[in-house]
Formats: structure tokens, sequence, C-alpha cells
């Protein structure tokens, strides 16, 4: 049996205490790992940004992927780096290691794969400035770039700015699919069940407030989940 040893990280202490994001990466690992007869031996979870190559946890792991002859698995390329060279580095390292979302890589691909994606990266962070340099330009408030009338404020005139806006709603509903796919497995399926165990789990809305029926409407309609 495949020994692995599973890799976590998140941007911030907040994800990091509520478990925003964390819980989808410890999902996307274990339905890997199940479905492959593998065993996790051993977890490390990492808050750091995805920018930052000082990764005392990451080097942990590493380590003991070595000692054990385990495989390090992490859900997704990002979750070792945004940065490709850092990535290549940790190829080199001499442990075996794929991710969840792409578990056929090889050494070669995954090396492919991480320069396309610090590329496709980089061209999003520029087409996402921007957009919303355009939006304020015109006088269009940005703190709340999930509201309806911030949708329609940047509507005027300007469709990138709206695909920006729906871009980084997007992302925040497809971070919580793992969450809210094992409460509609465990803990119910109305949108009143589905917002009471959002909250007991401490994770806010785009808002930073709770979760109510008519938001988590809002996030299943955006995830296509019935």
């Amino acid at each position: 049996m495949c020994r692995v040893t599973a890799y976590y990280r998140v941007s911030t202490d907040k994800q990091g205490r509520s478990g925003l994001g964390l819980e989808a990466q410890r999902a996307a690992v274990q339905q890997l790992c199940e479905g492959r007869g593998w065993e996790i031996v051993s977890e490390f979870t990492e808050v750091e940004s995805g920018k930052s190559n000082d990764r005392p946890q990451l080097n942990a792991a590493l380590d003991h992927a070595r000692l054990t002859g385990s495989k390090l698995v992490v859900a997704k390329l990002d979750r070792l780096s945004r940065d490709a060279a850092f990535t290549l580095q940790l190829r080199n390292s001499g442990v075996d290691f794929t991710c969840a979302d792409n578990p056929d890589v090889n050494r070669l691909t995954i090396g492919l794969l991480a320069v396309i994606n610090e590329d496709e990266r980089e061209r999003i962070s520029e087409r996402t400035k921007a957009a919303l340099a355009a939006a304020k330009a015109r006088g269009v408030r940005l703190g709340n770039p999930n509201g309806a009338a911030a949708l329609r404020r940047a509507g005027k005139g300007n469709g990138a700015s709206v695909e920006a806006i729906k871009g980084n709603a997007d992302q925040f509903a497809e971070a919580l699919r793992g969450t809210v796919e094992n409460i509609l497995q465990g803990e119910g399926r109305s949108l009143a069940a589905i917002a009471s165990a959002l909250n007991a789990r401490h994770i806010q809305t785009p808002r930073g407030g709770k979760w109510h029926p008519s938001s988590v409407k809002n996030l299943m309609a955006r995830l296509k989940l019935g």
C-alpha cells in the first residue's frame, strides 16, 4: 500500500482558524487516497502566502516523506507554491509527490504545469488590476466585490470589471465546494440546515457575516448544487 504525507496550505490565519479552504483540501486528498487505496500516515498544515518560500511545515512534510518513503500529496499544485522555480526545486528534492486534482502527472509534466500556472496567474492578476482600476476611476465602490449593487455599478460600460467581480465570487464559492458537499451528505439539504452548518464551522460569508438561507441559495447556484 502506498503511504501518503498530506500537505495543506492556507494563506491567512483567518482561513486557518475557520477551516475555509482547508476542509476542501482535506476532502480532495482523502478522496484521491481512498480511490487509489493509499494510506495517509501524516498531515502537515501551513498558514502562509503562496508567494512566500519560507515553509517550515512543507520542509517538515518533505523530511517526513523521505524518512518514511511516503508520497507527498497536495490538493492542487498551487498549494505548494505560486513560484515555478520553487516548485521545480521541490521536484528535484527526491520526494515523490502528486496533486489530487491531477494525480497522473509525472516529474516532467509537473514542472511544465508549474511554469504554465505561474504565467496564467500573472495574466489574470494583470487583467483583474486593470478592470478594478477602470471601475474605481468611474467611482465604483470596491469594498463589497460580491454584492449585487457593486455588480450593477460595475456593469455600466465595463464588462471586464463585471467579469473580475464575478470571478472573485466564483473563486470564493469554489473554495467552499468540498465543505458544502460534506454538509449535503451528512447534515441536511435544506438551505437553513446548510446555513446552520456553515455558521457552526465559523465560516463567514464573503461580506464577513453569518449565513442565511438566502445567501446559501446564492452559493448553491454558483456551485450548481441542487
